[in-house]
């Protein structure tokens, strides 16, 4: 199951974290269709704020088709994000993980860290025109 975390200093509206969290927790295959999301009351109070910011987080999940709600037992996943690179992922990720490391040691922040990622991720892209999966 998921945990959401919240980021005070971020820009981004409460309730698009946690739809952000979600989405990506699909993109790498953390949630799976038929999974259960926190309860909204669960989700309201470990975090600490208004139920109906989760409510809202969940029903733009539902809008997007990628949750569906069940009155009375939950919200649950209908569909993932995940793509054919996902048994690739978990390899990727140990490599990321000793980058992380790395990049900690070399004292980098965590600020540090996404700026050089963002900035990377942004320069390759202009560089690499978008690859066209095949028909």
């Amino acid at each position: 199951m998921i945990e959401f975390v919240l980021d005070s200093r971020s820009k981004v509206n409460t309730y698009m974290q946690l739809v952000q969290q979600v989405k990506q927790a699909l993109r790498v295959g953390l949630l799976t269709p038929g999974d259960q999301l926190p309860k909204v009351r669960d989700v309201a109070q470990s975090l600490a704020i208004n139920p109906n910011t989760v409510l809202k987080a969940y029903r733009e999940l539902e809008i997007e088709g990628l949750v569906g709600g069940r009155p009375g037992v939950g919200t649950f996943v209908q569909r993932t994000l995940a793509g054919a690179s996902l048994p690739n992922q978990a390899e990727l990720r140990d490599d990321l993980v000793a980058w992380l490391h790395r990049a900690q040691t070399a004292g980098l922040t965590a600020e540090d860290v996404i700026a050089l990622v963002e900035t990377t991720l942004r320069a390759t892209l202009a560089d690499d025109p978008p690859q066209k999966e095949p028909a």
